[in-house]
């Protein structure tokens, strides 16, 4: 049986998030309309926001069968499940590379607010640039690194899926395709190995009228968009981990694109792998051309360089 199987059967699973702002609101009220764990504890270094935020989301879990309440960083430390949220906030122009500066000193006082962290956890990073921060996570949190992972391209894919569904008048979970690598502008499309139906996607009519690279810069700048027009995203990725948290309850071994330590590329990337009770049960890398991995492998160099610098 699963660690959080075992705990499920005695009392139910635990889910800490730490930060209350508007990111980690919406994932506490997104993971609350789904009741993803029987407890649900919420942190912020501004006590004032983070009570009122629950007071809130209690007025809603009438509708769910889970618990929230306000969380000490040391019971949040405790928790099944650890959602890190806290972080700069992405600024209109910046990238997320350059906020690896603002985000690394906050990372670091938030892992050891929560020490001694349960040896069964699974520490999930919300923060960007989010394959560095998982690498820092992964190394600061004394945790094994295949129970650390970041959201990665898990929203990215979800956006590239949704524009060809748009383009073949089909739903978006008949569309197999993944953005891989990074969660941002050196994001990688892969396009060679998507199909629909069984049917490889550039194959279809639709798709070879696209401009590809197009098509690709859409899906990798639709968060600057979101940000210019209202400051911040949130509802996608909140989805997102109330959907991975879901995974890790109920064991679901479900592949998903998260951030995990890659060792084919010596690099913490996105890609696809399974998911269940103990993080990371193993990594699928999707058939690539080469021009596909020339971009991942520069990612991956890029994110190694960053992570240099800091560990």
């Amino acid at each position: 049986m699963s660690n959080l199987a075992a705990v499920a059967r005695h009392g139910g699973s635990k889910m800490a998030i730490i930060g209350a702002g508007s990111v980690g609101s919406s994932i506490a009220f997104a993971c609350l309309m789904r009741s993803v764990v029987s407890e649900l504890l919420i942190n912020d270094f501004n006590t004032k926001v983070c009570e009122g935020q629950v007071l809130d989301l209690q007025d809603a879990a009438f509708v769910s069968s889970t618990k929230v309440r306000v969380g000490t960083p040391k019971e949040c430390g405790q928790a099944d499940i650890i959602v890190i949220t806290a972080g700069a906030r992405q600024r209109p122009g910046e990238t997320r590379d350059e906020l690896v500066l603002r985000n690394e000193d906050i990372l670091k006082s938030v892992l050891d607010g929560l020490q001694p962290i349960k040896p069964t956890a699974i520490l999930m990073l919300v923060a960007n640039p989010v394959n560095v921060l998982t690498c820092m996570a992964q190394k600061l949190s004394g945790l094994p690194p295949h129970q650390v992972i970041g959201t990665g391209t898990f929203l990215d894919s979800v956006r590239f899926r949704v524009a060809m569904k748009d383009a073949l008048k089909v739903s978006e979970t008949s569309v197999h395709a993944y953005v891989v690598g990074d969660h941002g502008d050196k994001q990688v499309a892969v396009w060679s190995s998507a199909t629909v139906g069984g049917k490889p996607l550039l194959t279809f009519e639709e798709v070879k009228s696209l401009d590809l690279k197009k098509e690709a810069e859409k899906v990798a700048h639709k968060a600057y968009a979101i940000i210019d027009l209202k400051g911040a995203t949130a509802f996608g990725i909140a989805a997102v981990v109330s959907d991975l948290a879901l995974c890790i309850t109920l064991n679901k071994l479900s592949v998903i694109p998260v951030s995990t330590y890659c060792e084919r590329f010596k690099a913490c990337l996105s890609f696809p792998v399974s998911l269940g009770a103990c993080g990371v049960e193993r990594i699928v890398y999707p058939d690539m051309n080469a021009d596909e991995v020339a971009m991942v492998e520069a990612s991956a160099e890029s994110t190694r360089q960053t992570c240099s610098k800091y560990l």
